[in-house]
């Protein structure tokens, strides 16, 4: 190998990568309980999941998908939930300092599945789409948990009303 062809690949490469990563997608760990019992379900083993920035490029996200964004209380963290209720949706909360909540235009509710065990909406409010980086749609390590991430929502979390942006698949 010389040195000639160990740049030219890096110079290939590295932009390559770069791209994928930033409009395609990328692997991260998934840490904490509050999404128990769909993601770390034994809290001594971290899921790995595939995050999708293809899935949302159009800020296209359902009731039940499994995203990750930046923490509205801190912009140095990122979080994964799962949407609860998009624009113009009524939700139940829990815990909230309202019993019910109309979630405006251009933000959604997201919840962690370990009620109780999670800061999210319940405890921020609605966040903004520009908020979201990507969409969880695998469990990539550890090998015995491969699997697709189905966008299911408990009904027990269905919105009250939905709003105007419901269509037959958003209503799951």
């Amino acid at each position: 190998m010389t040195i000639r062809f160990f740049i030219r690949s890096l110079m290939i490469g590295v932009p390559v990568g770069v791209t994928f990563l930033d409009c395609v997608g990328y692997v991260a760990r998934v840490e904490g309980v509050s999404m128990q019992p769909a993601l770390n379900p034994d809290e001594n083993i971290s899921d790995y999941v595939f995050l999708s920035r293809w899935a949302i490029r159009d800020l296209n996200v359902k009731r039940g998908d499994i995203i990750s964004l930046v923490s509205p209380k801190d912009p140095d963290t990122k979080i994964i939930k799962r949407v609860v209720a998009l624009q113009g949706d009524v939700v139940s909360t829990i815990g909230y300092k309202k019993p019910f909540v109309r979630v405006p235009e251009g933000h959604c509710w997201v919840e962690g599945d370990h009620t109780g065990n999670s800061l999210d909406s319940n405890y921020f409010g609605p966040v903004s789409l520009g908020l979201m980086n990507a969409r969880a749609t695998y469990i990539v390590w550890p090998p015995a948990r491969w699997q697709k991430l189905n966008s299911t929502l408990p009904r027990q979390r269905w919105p009250i009303a939905l709003g105007k942006a419901t269509t037959s698949s958003q209503s799951q």
